[in-house]
């Protein structure tokens, strides 16, 4: 690949090829689209990644032209972004739709093909190609237009994300993806830094109630193969099944650590007891330990408010709150 810059980031290691050569060595591919990298996506990527995220975005034009040829790709549409990727609807030689997506390859973006073939579009999108030298993926082309975000009953949104979670997490985790036994560590390792680092009597006594749930259950972190962030608009439409999941960040690891995406997105305090039953009931788990386990994703959470010097987020709190003696 070339020259590389290596950084940290939330624990993760960003490999970046600063040159970003072409998919195969080829040069510049001439096309009659000109792709335009979203102002909003290139915010993101620069605040959050700096000087690897300024390199991707300045090549992205260049890298897309180069899988739109590779691939036999022709663009059918204006693009896609959240804060991490580019997505390009296309259509492949044969005239199927599909979206490549065009991301950093980072441990968690290194782990999504991996999850994307364990699930062969059960309960997920389908992986139709990939080239691990960049993390860029070729994936079937699911609605956009319909997440499960514009469901306007909420319980029946979680009820659907509930038991999409049950599908995806009955599978086991293939080797070689992050363990969450490393990730509790960690937490639990960063821990009095950030206590130290809070100011609010009441914020800390919660986030150390969130660490000692933690220690409840790092000794047994789980082998089951999670998405970790399975929220509303991360469930699409399709024609082939009602709803689909995108963009896992997958670990090897307890299905309680995958509960609080449908918690804390169209967040109601009111409806927090009422979605945890729902989601332990429907996937069957132990609810004190899924309790101690969505309190660890809180404690996450949280962590990363303290390291990105950001107010704790007051959602993150009152969940922790109501969950405590849940």
């Amino acid at each position: 690949m070339g020259r590389t810059l290596t950084l940290v980031r939330d624990g993760c290691l960003l490999r970046i090829p600063l040159n970003f050569p072409h998919p195969r060595g080829r040069p510049p591919v001439a096309s009659p689209h000109v792709i335009d990298v979203p102002a909003a996506l290139a915010a993101t990527q620069v605040k959050y990644n700096g000087e690897a995220g300024r390199a991707f975005v300045a090549a992205l034009p260049e890298l897309a032209a180069g899988y739109l040829a590779r691939w036999e790709l022709r663009l059918d549409g204006p693009s896609m972004h959240g804060w991490a990727a580019l997505v390009l609807p296309v259509v492949r030689a044969d005239g199927t739709p599909a979206a490549l997506k065009l991301q950093l390859l980072d441990e968690e973006s290194e782990g999504e093909p991996v999850a994307l073939r364990r699930w062969d579009g059960d309960g997920a999108v389908r992986l139709l190609d990939h080239d691990p030298a960049t993390g860029t993926l070729l994936l079937e082309r699911l609605d956009p237009a319909r997440t499960l975000h514009h469901v306007k009953d909420s319980r029946e949104a979680v009820l659907v994300l509930a038991r999409l979670l049950a599908g995806l997490t009955a599978t086991p985790a293939p080797p070689g993806l992050r363990g969450l036994g490393d990730i509790a560590r960690a937490m639990l390792d960063r821990t009095p830094w950030a206590l130290a680092r809070i100011p609010d009597p009441e914020a800390r006594r919660l986030v150390a109630d969130c660490a000692a749930a933690l220690r409840e259950v790092a000794d047994e972190p789980g082998d089951r193969l999670l998405h970790w962030d399975l929220h509303y608009e991360n469930v699409l439409a399709s024609d082939r099944a009602p709803w689909l999941a995108i963009d896992p960040k997958p670990l090897a690891g307890d299905p309680g650590f995958d509960l609080l995406p449908a918690l804390d997105n169209r967040y109601d305090p009111a409806e927090t007891r009422w979605r945890f039953d729902a989601l332990t009931d429907t996937l069957a788990l132990n609810r004190e330990s899924a309790r101690a386990w969505t309190l660890a994703r809180v404690l996450q959470n949280l962590l990363w408010n303290v390291e990105d010097e950001d107010p704790l987020e007051q959602p993150q709190l009152e969940i922790a709150h109501l969950l405590r003696h849940a």
